[in-house]
């Protein structure tokens, strides 16, 4: 894949993409969208052509539309609009509620711990269905060359804009070829692979995308199929994941949730004692080594970060959920109190560590 334009990329096919604010915009499947942005790029209207990418959604989309006008304003007020602003102007409903509190989620920290747990010091990082770039801003932080590839170009979008503005972003289908050059000493797919089809061979080509000597494969937080999970997907079981990674160790996501809050190395477990929990993780490649106590290297603030207090609390400091949903999926595996005296910020130094770990104190993106 090489520039063809300032908006546009060219395939090894010869085959024209857009890519507006250096994003290219690759779906297979949505070749009619492409050619029809790609018309309003060459004939001069960014706006246009944003809007009719920041529609576009994955296959599992069941809510509505955003509205061009919506998009529209998003486009030209990008620059002052909020993080949640953004997200509403989507019109990502529930969505905008998971992406707004990811940073304090269990979910998420589970993905930290096992990042942590597994560390092996990369230079470079990909991350399949990488949102709006959680994982991606930590990695980042860390002066980590980082590449992210999602379905939805609007998610991209929130990413180099508000989230990790210099990553590499990619917009493709999981299941088409991914034009990307290895190697890559970390891999990740979190929290998205229940979704994803077919399973082993995206997993053959994530595991192609590794350093042969040092990489490492972390797949987080797999929804259970013999769980009744409240998301749509393609879940698996626990045997099915360890028949995909046979020579993987597999975590339940609950079980890296709270190693990250004690400070202390997950415990893997065999599938057949997995096959209750909610959902698992797997970490596999040629740098798999036993896991290592989650101390804050990944899973903390840089020294020196603003942090915030966590806004799941309200005024009075007790927790306020966005959603009913939302604290039936998160608060019982949830690490901060009911309740907090945490000041409204503090910069992330040894006595605000222990708040921070537990996400009473959050870093939140400065246009959060």
């Amino acid at each position: 894949m090489i520039a063809d334009t300032a908006h546009s990329v060219r395939d090894a096919a010869g085959l024209r993409w857009p890519a507006p604010d250096g994003i290219p915009f690759l779906r297979a499947g949505r070749r009619p969208l492409a050619e029809a942005a790609l018309a309003q790029l060459d004939a001069g209207d960014t706006e246009a052509a944003l809007v009719l990418l920041l529609a576009d959604q994955d296959d599992w989309w069941r809510g509505p539309v955003a509205e061009p006008p919506a998009l529209r304003r998003l486009v030209r007020e990008r620059g002052s609009l909020t993080l949640r602003e953004a997200m509403r102007l989507l019109a990502w409903g529930p969505v905008a509620d998971y992406f707004a509190h990811r940073w304090s989620d269990p979910t998420f920290l589970a993905g930290l711990a096992l990042t942590e747990a597994h560390w092996n010091a990369p230079e470079r990082a990909f991350e399949l269905a990488c949102g709006i770039g959680h994982h991606l801003r930590e990695l980042a932080r860390r002066s980590i060359a980082v590449t992210g590839a999602d379905v939805v170009f609007a998610k991209l979008w929130v990413a180099r804009h508000w989230v990790v503005p210099e990553a590499q972003l990619l917009c493709l289908d999981a299941a088409q070829p991914w034009p990307l050059e290895g190697p890559f000493d970390l891999v990740a797919c979190h929290d998205a692979f229940y979704f994803l089809e077919p399973k082993r061979p995206i997993l053959d080509a994530l595991r192609g995308l590794l350093d042969p000597a040092r990489g490492m494969l972390l797949i987080g937080h797999v929804h259970n199929r013999d769980w009744p999970n409240l998301s749509a997907g393609a879940a698996v079981s626990a045997a099915e994941m360890a028949d995909l990674l046979p020579d993987a160790r597999l975590y339940e996501d609950a079980e890296l949730t709270r190693a990250l809050a004690a400070g202390r190395a997950p415990q893997s477990a065999p599938a057949e004692v997995l096959r209750g929990a909610e959902a698992f993780a797997a970490a596999v490649g040629p740098g798999l080594q036993a896991p290592r106590p989650v101390t804050g290297l990944v899973a903390l603030p840089p020294p020196g970060a603003l942090l915030r207090r966590n806004p799941l609390y309200d005024e009075a400091g007790r927790i306020a959920w966005p959603s009913e949903r939302y604290g039936r999926e998160y608060g019982a595996l949830a690490t901060y109190p009911p309740s907090t005296t945490q000041p409204l910020s503090a910069s992330f130094t040894p006595a605000t560590a222990e708040a921070a770990r537990r996400r009473e104190l959050v870093d939140l993106p400065e246009g959060w």
